[in-house]
């Protein structure tokens, strides 16, 4: 099975809220479908989530009355955010089913406490595609944080050990640099966790509530440890995910897990 993450940046344009690219998601549930794989689907927050959570300041914990307001509409628009993704993947005859991160885990300092796997393997065992993302959630020590849809993918990939893990990001993978900042950039078509201790200090993505790039290679490095390889790919370049998910070899960055 396979565990795919279709990153904010690739379905929503970031910098306006609650944009939506539908034709890119379509394009991507066509790929899902013809590949006819097992697959858990995670998808970041995007525009639906990231410009209220930054506004309200809800990474950092319940400190005001205001934040509540906040963290409703950042829940309603993430879900609205869902909604657009299942309807795409059920034009395209999928299975989706949608499964809200805050009605199924919580937080301890912005770090996973509790996870109800079991409705995910319920739902895996009658062949529908279970769809999670990036959401507000309870948080026992702050009131409230964020569960990023990399935190989510990290503890899913730790219970159900896929075959590989997939980023779908809005560049062909993992560089030295911000490649839409420095022409220098060097692209990285394999690496290894101990290669990417020497990346995270010299990458400088755009940072986001979920810290962008950073983040990201945190997660990988958790990835890693379960012996799952993590691929990083460009979603909007057509059948870059298909083929991927079908073997074959296509531009992309590949991290190899810790073999045990």
């Amino acid at each position: 099975m396979f565990i795919i993450k279709l990153g904010g940046s690739v379905i929503t344009n970031k910098a306006k809220e609650c944009c939506f690219k539908q034709e890119v998601m379509d394009q991507l549930a066509a790929e899902l479908k013809h590949a006819n794989q097992e697959i858990i689907l995670i998808h970041g927050a995007g525009s639906f989530g990231h410009i209220l959570a930054k506004q309200y300041k809800l990474n950092d914990g319940f400190k005001r009355k205001k934040q509540i307001e906040g963290f409703a509409l950042t829940q309603a628009m993430v879900q609205r955010l869902n909604n657009l993704v299942l309807a795409s993947l059920h034009n395209h005859d999928i299975p989706a089913v949608s499964i809200p991160p805050h009605a199924v885990l919580s937080l301890s300092n912005h770090k996973l406490s509790r996870i109800d796997y079991t409705v995910f393997k319920k739902y895996l065992a009658l062949e529908f595609m279970p769809v999670s993302f990036g959401d507000v959630a309870l948080d026992n020590q702050l009131g409230f944080s964020i569960c990023s849809g990399d935190l989510l993918i990290q503890q899913l990939a730790v219970e159900f050990k896929p075959e590989k893990v997939i980023f779908v990001i809005d560049e062909d993978g993992l560089y030295s640099a911000n490649p839409k900042t420095n022409k220098n950039a060097t692209f990285f078509e394999q690496t290894t966790v101990k290669d990417l201790e020497k990346l995270t200090t010299s990458l400088n993505a755009h940072a986001d509530v979920t810290e962008g790039m950073k983040g990201k290679i945190h997660t990988i490095k958790q990835i890693a440890k379960t012996g799952a390889d993590t691929i990083l790919l460009n979603g909007n370049i057509h059948n870059r995910l298909y083929d991927t998910l079908k073997g074959k070899k296509v531009r992309s960055t590949i991290v190899y897990g810790d073999k045990i």
